[in-house]
């Protein structure tokens, strides 16, 4: 499948839920999109309700930090007013653990997974809230020094 494609089924969600079933439904929440294998991470709104994706209990953009840099992020809106957010795509390659936690969740919903050897398994959020202090440290490839110095140059 390929990358707009994915961003275009995500338009069609008009609630949390279908949003976190379209995303299990394509692959999250590691897909192969354009031939390459992606970590999937969403966050954004439905009508003021918040929705994020967690890995090992952390919110993605903290367990990322300067790796959200090096991925690609698309925003998208659903169907309904006031309501989309951002898909972001974390090239698998990058990831440096073979076994971490993903969640997608709103305050009182989630979609609960376990990642090992590369391969994604759905838990119950029981296992998820037991796992969480079990796992590795998530690590992830960051930008270089020279990727970095020339975004300083970039942003000045």
């Amino acid at each position: 499948m390929k990358v707009e494609g994915f961003v275009a089924k995500l338009r069609e969600a008009e609630t949390i839920g279908e949003l976190f079933r379209i995303l299990a439904e394509n692959g999250a929440p590691l897909a192969e999109l354009d031939g390459s294998r992606f970590l999937i991470v969403v966050e954004g709104d439905f009508e003021g309700r918040k929705f994020w994706t967690e890995i090992n209990g952390e919110r993605a953009n903290q367990a990322l930090g300067d790796a959200m840099l090096n991925s690609s992020s698309f925003p998208f809106k659903c169907k309904r007013p006031y309501t989309g957010g951002n898909v972001i795509f974390v090239s698998f390659d990058d990831i440096e653990v073979e076994k971490f936690l993903v969640a997608y969740r709103d305050p009182d919903y989630g979609m609960f997974y376990i990642v090992e050897k590369g391969e994604a398994k759905e838990i119950t959020g029981e296992e998820y809230e037991k796992l969480k202090g079990e796992m590795p440290e998530f690590q992830i490839k960051g930008m270089s020094e020279e990727q970095m110095d020339m975004m300083g140059a970039f942003f000045g």
